[in-house]
């Protein structure tokens, strides 16, 4: 992959807590955990953060608190070589994510916070940014006008769009229509309207140990999933769709591109915490090439 285009983030940013335990306690129950740590996150920064590990250019638009969390997340972003000058400083906490992570798995409970005043109308004071880039990565951990704004000025100015529906919602028709690609996962894909067989051709559907599945015409294609050992699956899914975004910003086919996102994810279970997990651009091409016959434009 040789050209290095632009992927604009709009999305949640925040501060992950995260607790190890070896058993989740039942309501009403109390148990002692074995670790806890403070990790950044948020689906959007996470997506963020992925692809810039990979090595293109990504712009983040969101909002963090005027907090120590948002001034550490803002750093943090910066040192990822992500462009925060489209991230505002606002008057409200910081959002965060409390992540119970227990043998492979994880449940979360996230409290948006600053994550709310990404409105419409901030969004539209960036529209240049969004539709200067080539491809545009969406998430639905923001209001849903912003989610439907950024999509919308994507599609008047030709800019690819991928969305991510998670946690997921009712989704307005406006906003499917101007979307190239729809990454759920297997929980979001059931509660998705089975009427529309326009939506579904846009399905790219993740099943985590199972690979992504998505359809070709009346072709269902299975793309198989790596085998790693996985530690923490926190933050797998954003991962794919960082590299998913990242492969078809670089030109790939479809198939290529699950492939590359599904490396991504892959790497990324084996290591603890969701940002802290992502590889990098020269670990996913070892990867892929200890795997398959990898040469395609890398």
């Amino acid at each position: 992959m040789d050209k290095n285009p632009v992927i604009t983030v709009v999305g949640s940013i925040n501060m992950d807590l995260v607790t190890l335990t070896d058993k989740v306690p039942q309501m009403g129950e109390t148990l002692m955990g074995t670790k806890f740590q403070t990790n950044p996150g948020g689906k959007g920064a996470n997506q963020a953060v992925a692809a810039a590990r990979l090595g293109v250019h990504v712009k983040m638009i969101g909002c963090v608190g005027k907090d120590q969390f948002g001034t550490e997340l803002l750093h943090h972003l910066q040192n990822q070589g992500i462009d925060t000058a489209h991230v505002e400083q606002v008057e409200d906490r910081t959002g965060i994510a409390t992540i119970i992570v227990s043998g492979q798995d994880n449940s979360i409970i996230v409290v948006p916070g600053a994550n709310d005043h990404v409105t419409g109308d901030f969004v539209e004071t960036r529209r240049d940014i969004i539709a200067q880039s080539d491809l545009l990565l969406l998430q639905l951990e923001i209001p849903l006008e912003a989610v439907r704004k950024a999509a919308q000025i994507a599609k008047e100015n030709g800019v690819k769009v991928i969305l991510n529906p998670a946690p997921i919602r009712d989704l307005p028709g406006e906003l499917l229509e101007n979307i190239e690609y729809l990454t759920p996962n297997e929980h979001e894909y059931r509660l998705l309207p089975s009427h529309n067989e326009e939506l579904h051709k846009k399905v790219i559907l993740t099943k985590g140990r199972e690979g992504v599945s998505y359809y070709e015409g009346n072709q269902l294609v299975n793309i198989p999933a790596f085998n790693v050992s996985a530690i923490d699956t926190t933050g797998a899914g954003d991962s794919f769709n960082g590299g998913f975004a990242v492969g078809l910003s670089k030109g790939l086919s479809l198939k290529e591109a699950c492939q590359y996102g599904n490396a991504v994810a892959a790497l990324s279970t084996t290591r603890l915490g969701a940002q802290t997990g992502m590889p990098t651009a020269n670990e996913v091409e070892a990867f892929l090439k200890s795997k398959i016959d990898w040469n395609i434009r890398s």
